[in-house]
């Protein structure tokens, strides 16, 4: 520059039209003449001279090879550490080398390779092969970020203090940074995809068919739970801890470089279709509320999906969430709170789901029949709540914890509106013909089998009835009651101390369904125009209601002792009407009275007795072996207590006056049964089974 200024500095000098003196001209010989210019010659040995030095140049260029990834690696290191110490110092310019430029150059050309390429087969080529774009993110990003920080300052300067060429530079670090983001990218969803190894499950549906061994099952079920549990903590969530440790640098560095958008993206869709995966080993289906209450059959839902879903419920919480955390933990660790965001949202999409299918079920249509699974499903939320703690933030927590609640407190409303609706299953019965053979009603089984399973879930019911105790609503008649009808007709059965006990809702309930069956039964029993089949219906029935009661410690703890005296008291009742109105007129024909006058036998009185006898037994043997005790101990004690009466009366009858009928023909007559015939028909008695007429059996 400073030789093209000198050739043109002409054109910058003042024009003067007077011509420059000439030394020859004026005669003046001595004056010194001007220094000759160049020769040609001497310019054509610069040029050459010029050509040397940079074949010099080249050749030494040639020699010495280019600097490697790493060596210029080594020198952004070496700028970054004094960049940093100069801003320590508060001297943030510096100057951009040309090390700088070749760096990113390699980077550039690293990243083309890899466009270029045929791409990835396997998840363990990322870590093996691939550090380098780790390592170099990370130098750009710290190396923008220095750019930024001095531009900042650099800002507060005047143009003609500013590097020019610091503008292009960060403008060609940052494409090159979004380039190479964009690979880390697709490293982080190939290891988060691809690198787990898929969790073995084996869905464990228990469909509860058999409530009266719930117990046994819970225990069984437990410890199942608990070894699949500890099985499902080694194999979940399935990523070894050097592909964790991988991911979680590439989070730290996407992080730190300004894609936490795009690395939480590629997290939460990967783990979404994780647990769509284990969900659906674990046979949860999901399904819109609509479809449940319109589409969906009970039966299927309860044989299948109900179970499936409480399943999936506590495995969840138990297993998978809290892996789904620490693994969020790990991933995201420089980062905590971005961890703690992804878990949320991604158990809360688990969560949602779960709630919206408890909420579904309890607003089907009411039914008897739902009542228990309901209560598994309560069960399943109540249990899940306390675990809750400590698993989420305390934000989602508290927002999460509201939802089950809410779903909770549903299935709770729809439960007691189907448990009081045995009130009217039992008004609704009205039935006008009586139950063949007195046995026990269709309506006792079903009652006593309900409130027998309900049993089971004794302390669930009790919660329940407690947290929701608004049951005004259902039937005028549904009141807290008892109290005053508890201590009448009792007599010497009434035990004050348990009398005085307040009844807890359930009780209550469950003591005005038994009240409102008693009376059932009561009106049922008048259906029968037999007096003693009356009885024998009331006492078959009652002594099925007290069994069930007594076979079921929490529906006994329930109902308590002094309701099942009650009972008892009751029953001997109607055993002695039945017998008194059966058999008090077989003794009549056994009496001995109005058979002796003046000491002697009166023959056609005695001819009377023995006919009646045979012709009443034969009846009650006829009509009451079709009778029905399905209760085999029932059945004994009355067959032992007919025995009782009947046989000895009838024994000592015939011993004594059978001598009175001349032998032969007439004794065949009317001495039709021996005592062990009347032992052998007593025992056929209440079989349901009709019998053919005694003396058409004997001849």
């Amino acid at each position: 520059m400073e030789k093209n200024l000198a050739e043109n500095s002409d054109s910058f000098a003042p024009r003067d039209e007077t011509p420059m003196p000439d030394p020859k001209r004026d005669g003046n010989a001595d004056a010194e003449e001007p220094p000759p210019p160049p020769s040609n010659n001497d310019e054509e040995q610069t040029e050459e001279e010029k050509k040397e030095e940079e074949t010099a140049e080249t050749v030494d260029a040639v020699e010495s090879p280019p600097p490697s990834l790493e060596k210029v690696s080594e020198e952004i290191d070496q700028f970054l550490v004094e960049t940093l110490e100069e801003k320590e110092k508060e001297r943030v310019s510096f100057e951009i080398h040309g090390y700088v430029g070749r760096f990113l150059d390699l980077i550039e050309e690293k990243l083309e390779k890899c466009e270029t390429g045929e791409g990835k087969a396997k998840w363990e080529e990322v870590i093996e092969k691939d550090t380098w774009l780790l390592e170099s993110v990370n130098r750009i990003s710290k190396f923008k970020k220095t750019l930024t920080r001095t531009q900042n300052h650099d800002e507060n300067e005047t143009m003609e203090e500013k590097n020019e060429g610091r503008d292009s530079i960060e403008n060609r670090v940052g494409v090159i940074l979004q380039r190479a983001m964009s690979f880390l990218e697709e490293d982080f969803r190939l290891l988060i995809e691809e690198s787990r190894t898929p969790t073995e499950l084996v869905p464990d549906v228990d469909p509860k068919g058999k409530h009266v061994e719930r117990s046994e099952q819970k225990e069984d079920n437990l410890d199942h739970q608990q070894h699949e549990e500890s099985e499902s903590e080694m194999n979940f969530p399935g990523y070894t801890d050097e592909a964790i440790a991988y991911m979680s640098k590439i989070a730290g560095e996407m992080l730190t470089g300004g894609y936490e958008s795009e690395c939480c993206q590629v997290y939460i869709v990967a783990r979404r279709t994780a647990f769509e995966e284990i969900l659906q080993k674990l046979g949860f289906e999901r399904i819109s509320i609509d479809d449940m209450i319109q589409k969906i059959q009970w039966e299927t839902l309860a044989r299948d999906m109900i179970p499936a879903w409480t399943n999936t419920f506590r495995q969840c919480t138990a297993v998978y969430l809290p892996g789904e955390r620490k693994l969020a933990e790990a991933v995201f660790s420089s980062q905590p709170s971005v961890a703690e965001n992804l878990f949320s949202s991604l158990s809360r999409g688990v969560v949602i789901p779960l709630l919206n299918f408890a909420e579904g079920a309890a607003m089907t249509k009411r039914a008897g029949e739902k009542l228990f699974k309901l209560l598994d499903m309560y069960e399943t939320l109540r249990d899940i709540i306390p675990k809750l703690d400590g698993l989420f933030p305390e934000e989602s927590l508290e927002e999460l914890t509201t939802e089950i609640n809410l779903a909770k407190s549903r299935l709770g409303e729809a439960a007691i509106s189907i448990f009081c609706e045995l009130e009217n299953s039992i008004k609704s019965e009205t039935a006008k013909n009586p139950v063949p053979g007195g046995a026990v009603h269709p309506l006792t089984r079903y009652i006593m089998n309900y409130l027998n399973i309900a049993g089971d879930y004794k302390e669930t019911l009790e919660q329940v009835f407690k947290d929701h105790s608004r049951i005004e609503h259902l039937d005028s008649t549904s009141r807290p009651f008892y109290q005053e009808n508890q201590n009448q007709n009792q007599n010497d059965v009434v035990d004050e101390k348990e009398s005085s006990t307040p009844l807890s809702p359930f009780t209550a309930q469950v003591m005005r369904v038994m009240e409102l069956l008693d009376t059932s039964l009561d009106g049922k029993a008048k259906l029968y125009r037999d007096v003693a089949l009356s009885n024998f219906f009331m006492m078959n029935n009652g002594r099925y209601i007290l069994q069930k009661i007594k076979g079921s410690s929490e529906m006994r703890q329930v109902m308590g002792d002094t309701w099942c005296k009650k009972k008892s008291f009751e029953l001997r009742n109607y055993h002695k009407n039945y017998q008194r109105e059966t058999w008090n007129r077989v003794l009549t024909c056994l009496s001995h009275e109005g058979l002796s006058v003046n000491g002697k036998v009166q023959k056609p009185v005695l001819k009377e007795r023995f006919k009646g006898f045979n012709a009443l037994f034969d009846e009650i043997h006829r009509t009451q072996s079709s009778w029905v005790v399905k209760d085999e101990q029932l059945q004994s004690e009355l067959r032992v207590s007919i025995s009782a009466v009947v046989i000895p009366a009838y024994r000592a009858f015939m011993g004594r006056f059978a001598q009175y009928l001349d032998a032969g023909r007439q004794t065949e007559k009317y001495v039709k049964f021996q005592p062990e015939d009347i032992e052998t028909y007593i025992d056929e008695l209440f079989e349901g089974k009709p019998q053919q007429s005694t003396g058409r059996r004997k001849t």
